[in-house]
């Protein structure tokens, strides 16, 4: 599924689910999405992370080493998207 929104889509995501103090068109799309220097994400935000890519796109993330992986930017997520939905 090639979607050009799906960035926008995904950063929507990030805002609206965890709540994020900040807007979708304030996240870059190679931000550092944990850790200091980026949205300051933690391990509780990446399990809703999860959580709501499976539901929003119905991807999911089969344990930690994949997760620190593809949740890593918004264009790690996209990229990871993109080849999971491809896949299936």
């Amino acid at each position: 599924m090639a979607d050009p929104d799906l960035r926008t889509r995904i950063k929507e995501m990030l805002v609206k689910n965890l709540m994020l103090q900040t807007t979708a068109d304030q996240i870059a799309d190679d931000l550092p999405l944990f850790g200091p220097g980026g949205l300051g994400l933690d391990s509780i935000d990446a399990l809703e992370l999860v959580v709501s890519m499976e539901k929003t796109f119905g991807v999911g993330v089969p344990n930690s080493e994949v997760a620190s992986t593809a949740l890593r930017t918004v264009n790690t997520i996209h990229d990871y998207i993109v080849e999971k939905q491809t896949a299936a």
